[in-house]
């Protein structure tokens, strides 16, 4: 085969065959193929599209580039959960404990964050000690003895990916559905779950800016794990503001102790237990959405949830106390309120620029090299539909010195929009998809 006639094959809207894929991704991840030769496959996938066979077909080639995580060895139904990327994104922390306590295993391989995207293992390194790296058998024996484990994903996981990934993103094609999809369904593949559930984000601070874009993504993420054998389903969620209130490593930590101990309401425990109630019914251990419901808020009220993530911490040698007593988490020298300087309702808050400024505070990475600063951050007290009094806090800087906070405090303000009519808070929930 030649790569140039498969270039010419897919630019003209040809159906490449499953050696033909199987041979690009092959040959590219040995090196036979030059980068600028893939540039332009991709930039023909992104114009052109691929069918689901196609994508499919992409994908497995993607995951047999590399490792497939044998889990056969743990006992009992495993479940993993991917978000496509958000600001305030704490879910994890919550949501993997919850499904162990109902049951389930939780043999999870995460990312860390870059850009104005947070990473669970970031936030879990707020827990002093916290080993990302564990190695594949204690991986294992601890989902097996405790029911869930959250480690770092190998170099050998999905290399055709990483390529692919570092390509895409100085070539201006990343945002082809099939090469998303793709991306995201590799590395859930290889990672060996029986239940994948996918928070498919849409808005202003996520990448799919619009619903019709997450929907698509998601039909095509569910499509692909159905046809690979594998119980799916997607959940379209609001990325038009932060999830829940805190943004940064250790205080989003302690966010999720607080939705953990049963003391925090709202958006991100409502997401929790709808993506949760995916995974036990994805598991067979009940029909209804609403059981399910009932039976993850049962595993917070009778502290099994909150038990099972200090179980993680000291399986993983971090300081697990600090589940129980938050003050041992990270904490920045310097809190900041930001009074608003205007009455009104708050309409909008520029999510991702939100983000960004707990990036610049030092919580987030411009680059993977990057190193962060975990105690920094904001807390929103403020969120769409909420009234504001002008001189009431729009919410806490968490900066290392006083001059970064009152940089962060004016960005701040600089997000958010006011109106003088009552404004109806955005639907958390768009769609879910099974």
């Amino acid at each position: 085969m030649l790569m140039t006639d498969l270039i010419a094959k897919k630019r003209d809207g040809g159906e490449l065959s499953t050696e033909e894929i199987r041979f690009v991704i092959n040959d590219y991840v040995h090196g036979k193929i030059a980068d600028y030769q893939m540039s332009a496959m991709c930039m023909a996938i992104l114009f052109r599209g691929m069918t689901d066979r196609e994508t499919l077909d992409l994908t497995m080639a993607m995951v047999h580039s590399g490792d497939v995580v044998d889990l056969s060895s743990i006992k009992g139904v495993k479940a993993d959960k991917h978000s496509t990327g958000g600001v305030g994104d704490k879910t994890s922390l919550i949501l993997c404990p919850m499904v162990a306590a109902c049951g389930l295993r939780v043999a999870k391989m995460s990312g860390r964050g870059l850009g104005h995207t947070g990473g669970t293992l970031d936030k879990l390194e707020s827990f002093t000690g916290y080993n990302i790296s564990i190695g594949e058998k204690r991986f294992i024996d601890n989902v097996n003895r405790i029911g869930l484990s959250l480690i770092g994903q190998t170099a050998d996981i999905v290399p055709a990916d990483k390529k692919l990934y570092a390509l895409r993103d100085v070539t201006g094609t990343v945002p082809s559905i099939p090469l998303i999809a793709s991306s995201i369904m590799s590395k859930k593949l290889a990672s060996g779950a029986d239940i994948i559930v996918l928070d498919v984000k849409c808005g202003n601070g996520a990448f799919m800016k619009n619903e019709k874009q997450a929907w698509e993504l998601a039909r095509s993420l569910t499509r692909i794990g159905k046809l690979a054998g594998k119980k799916c389903a997607a959940v379209i969620t609001d990325m038009n503001q932060p999830l829940g209130r805190a943004v940064g490593n250790a205080l989003e930590v302690k966010e999720a102790i607080s939705v953990l101990q049963g003391e925090t309401k709202g958006d991100l425990l409502e997401l929790c237990l709808t993506l949760g109630g995916c995974m036990l019914i994805g598991a067979d251990i009940t029909e209804e959405m609403e059981d399910a419901q009932k039976m993850l808020q049962e595993a917070i009220d009778s502290g099994a949830a909150l038990d099972k993530l200090a179980q993680l911490v000291s399986a993983q040698d971090g300081d697990a106390q600090a589940v129980y007593d938050t003050s041992r988490l990270p904490l920045a020298p310097v809190q900041l309120e930001v009074p608003s300087k205007i009455s009104g309702y708050l309409s909008h808050i520029e999510c991702e620029k939100v983000g960004l400024i707990s990036m610049h505070l030092g919580g987030g990475r411009a680059t993977k090299e990057d190193k962060i600063d975990l105690s920094v951050g904001l807390v929103l007290n403020k969120k769409v539909g909420d009234h504001v009094e002008s001189g009431e806090s729009l919410g806490t800087i968490h900066a290392q010195t006083m001059e970064s906070a009152q940089e962060a405090a004016q960005l701040l303000r600089d997000c958010c929009t006011f109106s003088n009519a009552p404004v109806e808070p955005p639907k958390l929930i768009k769609d879910i998809i099974v």
